[in-house]
């Protein structure tokens, strides 16, 4: 069962089991998968490779066609100006879906690196930085989908939890992740702050 991160000397320490882990990897991979760029035939040149998705174009209309969670984690950069937001993307959007494509993968792979029979999670700050920052990007793609936008879609999310009508509920799921991923980022955040 799960064990809240806390700081040992330089190590930040948690406990998930199998399952639990099992859960959150496939959480990670399954917001990797939205994120990451399309794949750009490499040259071999580095110059020519580094700038290759520099200047993509991106049309308004395909943007505000994505799905959901794909916008909420690559917002507008001016959301009153589609001109200058599609500028914007154009000059950042390849560079933001390959950074955070990497951490959710850096993330991915700490925790699939733990021996399948262990719980215990050790991490160096670095390593926590990384995985607290790649469940901020699950939770905003679980937050999406359960439509929480301001804090009174929280307070009514934790009511839905503690009632007997949650039961019934189809998001029952995607609200205990989202439960739990929120509980799992905090502790790692507190451990870093102490």
């Amino acid at each position: 069962m799960a064990q809240a991160f806390v700081r040992k000397g330089k190590k930040f320490v948690g406990v998930l089991d199998r399952i639990e882990r099992s859960v959150v990897i496939d959480l990670l991979d399954q917001t990797r998968e939205l994120v990451a760029p399309e794949e750009t035939e490499k040259t071999g040149d580095p110059f020519t490779d580094l700038v290759a998705g520099l200047g993509d174009e991106y049309d308004p209309r395909e943007v505000a066609g994505r799905d959901p969670v794909v916008r909420r984690i690559l917002p507008d950069g001016h959301r009153d100006d589609p001109e200058a937001s599609a500028e914007f993307r154009a000059a950042t959007e390849r560079n933001l879906r390959e950074q955070k494509t990497r951490k959710l993968t850096a993330a991915i792979d700490l925790l699939s690196g733990v021996c399948e029979r262990e719980s215990r999670i050790e991490l160096t700050e670095g390593d926590a930085v990384t995985l607290m920052m790649a469940l901020a990007d699950v939770r905003l793609a679980l937050g999406e989908r359960l439509g929480l936008r301001t804090d009174e879609d929280s307070l009514k999310l934790h009511a839905d939890l503690n009632s007997e009508q949650a039961l019934e509920e189809p998001r029952l799921t995607l609200m205990y992740y989202y439960e739990f991923l929120t509980w799992l980022q905090e502790t790692i955040s507190l451990a870093l702050v102490n």
